[in-house]
């Protein structure tokens, strides 16, 4: 069993003896006391908050040479921890270093826990660098030290440096536990359980953790769902750069909760460069184990996607290719691949839902497309399929031309004009696909300065999700028009994913609320 344990710095008996009780109320199997700087760790205070805490206890003095805060010399941090075995702990943590270089006194711990049955050993070895050069050097001295369990710890350089932590789960030889810090080890923290791991760590709050890139223990238990987590989870991701605010983990997990899906979606961060995004494919697809069996892609690898599926000769449908982006990428158990747009879709199914109407009878109608990079470009590309009249407006007008013309005739006219001709406009629907107005820059608009008439049969689109609604919708709102939030396109877009991805219907409004409450509570 892999236990979820709490790392609490302690400052003084009553805040410890608080985030002790914290911890077993959120649902933490162990807590981690770090008396790093706790004066009295040696003697009746630390005793009496072990004989109360209600979950079992690790108690580490960690030196400031290896990331911790404590000054004490070696001898003096054997004492502490002698004194927690004899107080009842039943685990103290202990570093491989300081077990080479002071083998008497450590050496001394390590017996008198171990001849008695209340208190084990952990040997640990952290690298707040980076990947230690020595890595198998490291888990070979550690299989071959005096302790209980394993555990070592580095920064991860990249995403990819996950993998190697679930090798080292896979291959131990006693309990072990393996993680990378940092917000590209989180992928190593929640997995976890699915390597077996003695334990993983989470913080009592998202901003306490004693190690950078700890998760609370609430998002732990709650957003990514460890208690259901299992060696046959199926594994999903957002690949992004940046990744860390990503919404896609919340209403994905969400959903997956909902109909009983045995699958975790977790935040993948992936540079930016089409070596690193192929990198990270090669090693994740190639380590079966991950059981990784889908993958949304955003910013700015949706390009990098469309290439290395082209190269690997993957399925990848006509109106990706054409949009040249990929979105969504969905993986069989005998690792085919497939490649397809959600985005596509979700922006006209946003569009005739308020219009009530057939995607045929988009023909019909004048759409502009404010804005020429990836989100107009997948606007126009699935608006002139389905036959409309676009008119792309962009501040730099040879991208809106270039754009016009590689789309214009494939189904439906495309043609360009300048922004600032957007207030002459007779458009029957106008979207915006440019990041005016997204948070923070929530009092901008891609009408300041232009005087737009909408009419009550207007729609007005914008692909922001955060603000919820964002100053041009205030603006469209106030002239009467119809209006479409981002969040019903991203909304949309999750949910043709979850479908490629599980062969059932998203719960539309488990997405819906999740992020909208998310958004509410920025």
């Amino acid at each position: 069993m892999t236990r979820l344990c709490v790392a609490i710095y302690v400052k003084s008996v009553e805040q410890a003896r608080r985030d002790m009780a914290l911890a077993a109320e959120a649902g933490a199997d162990l807590v981690e006391l770090r008396v790093d700087e706790f004066p009295a760790a040696s003697g009746a205070a630390l005793k009496a908050l072990l004989k109360e805490s209600i979950i079992p206890a690790i108690v580490t003095c960690r030196p400031i040479w290896e990331g911790g805060q404590s000054e004490l010399e070696d001898e003096d941090r054997a004492i502490v921890l002698e004194s927690a075995v004899r107080s009842g702990a039943r685990f103290v943590d202990i570093e491989l270093k300081a077990l080479k270089q002071s083998e008497v006194a450590l050496d001394e711990i390590v017996e008198n826990a171990m001849d008695g049955d209340s208190a084990q050993v952990i040997v640990s070895s952290h690298d707040f660098t980076g990947r230690p050069e020595k890595l198998y050097n490291i888990l070979t001295d550690l299989d071959s030290c005096g302790g209980d369990i394993n555990k070592i710890v580095w920064t991860a350089r990249t995403v990819r440096d996950n993998i190697e932590v679930f090798e080292a789960l896979k291959t131990r030889q006693k309990p072990t536990i393996a993680l990378c810090m940092g917000e590209a080890g989180l992928i190593s923290r929640v997995l976890a359980k699915k390597f077996g791991a003695f334990l993983t760590f989470a913080s009592l709050e998202t901003d306490s953790g004693t190690a950078p890139g700890q998760i609370s223990i609430a998002d732990m238990k709650q957003l990514y769902r460890w208690d259901e987590i299992n060696a046959t989870t199926s594994v999903y991701g957002v690949v992004a750069s940046p990744v860390k605010h990503s919404m896609s983990p919340a209403i994905h997990n969400a959903a997956f909760e909902k109909i009983g899906f045995d699958g975790v979606y977790l935040p993948m961060l992936v540079e930016p460069s089409y070596e690193s995004f192929k990198a990270f494919m090669e090693m994740f697809l190639g380590f079966k184990p991950l059981h990784l069996s889908g993958l949304s892609v955003t910013l700015p690898h949706k390009e990098n996607a469309l290439r290395y599926l082209t190269e690997k000769h993957a399925d990848v449908e006509e109106l990706a290719k054409r949009i040249g982006a990929v979105n969504t990428i969905a993986i069989s158990p005998e690792g085919e691949l497939q490649g397809i747009n959600t985005d596509y879709a979700a922006i006209v199914d946003s569009i005739t839902a308020k219009l009530n109407c057939t995607r045929a009878a988009l023909a019909e109608k004048r759409i502009a497309v404010i804005g020429a990079g990836g989100t107009g470009r997948t606007a126009v590309a699935a608006l002139a399929s389905c036959g409309a009249t676009v008119v792309v407006y962009n501040r730099t007008k040879e991208r809106a031309d270039a754009l016009a013309e590689e789309f214009n005739g494939k189904s439906g006219q495309v043609v360009s004009a300048r922004m600032e001709k957007l207030c002459d406009s007779c458009c029957h629907v106008f979207i915006n696909t440019t990041s005016v107005g997204m948070h923070p820059n929530v009092n901008e608009s891609p009408l300041d300065g232009q005087d737009v008439k909408f009419t009550p049969e207007t729609v007005v689109f914008d692909t922001i999700y955060n603000p919820m609604k964002t100053k041009l919708l205030q603006q469209a709102e106030a002239a009467g028009a119809k209006t479409i939030g981002g969040v019903e396109m991203f909304v949309r877009q999750a949910a043709g994913q979850f479908k490629l991805w599980t062969g059932r219907e998203a719960p539309v409004d488990v997405m819906r609320r999740v992020i909208e409450s998310r958004l509410a509570a920025k």
